[in-house]
């Protein structure tokens, strides 16, 4: 099991920030591995990330830390060549804790890119909070 995002050269974008403050809540801290730091999204659902790496990898699994209270429920994993190309690939159904989570994925996914679409969220609000995310190849 190795991390991609620690091995390969990538690009992320998320939904939204809370009350647009990158600097305190920006999606750079879900890769930082700080547990103080958090990517937080504003309120609203959908919510999403979205990661974009220069060549084709494979994904087996996620894992995701979330602040309980702020995770998300319904969830779903798009995969695709672009990020306009994208299709559904698995449901995923995170619980409400604040210990990190891992998704396996029922096979090996084969993209350049990866979203991960929050449907739904724990908070009244539709925020979500992330502490750690990772994916396994």
């Amino acid at each position: 099991m190795t991390c991609l995002l620690k091995e390969q050269k990538f690009e992320c974008r998320v939904s939204s920030v809370l009350n647009k403050n990158v600097k305190s809540y920006g999606k750079q801290f879900m890769f930082d591995d700080d547990g103080e730091t958090c990517w937080n999204s504003d309120s609203g659902s959908p919510q999403w990330v979205l990661i974009s790496f220069p060549q084709e990898v494979d994904l087996s699994s996620i894992e995701i830390q979330f602040q309980g209270g702020f995770a998300g429920q319904k969830s779903h994993v798009e995969a695709g060549a672009d990020s306009k190309s994208l299709e559904k690939v698995q449901d995923i159904y995170p619980e409400d804790i604040n210990t990190t989570q891992l998704f396996k994925l029922n096979s090996v996914i084969k993209a350049k890119v990866f979203k991960i679409v929050f449907e739904s969220s724990t908070d009244f609000f539709g925020r979500i909070i992330i502490y750690k995310l990772s994916l396994i190849s």
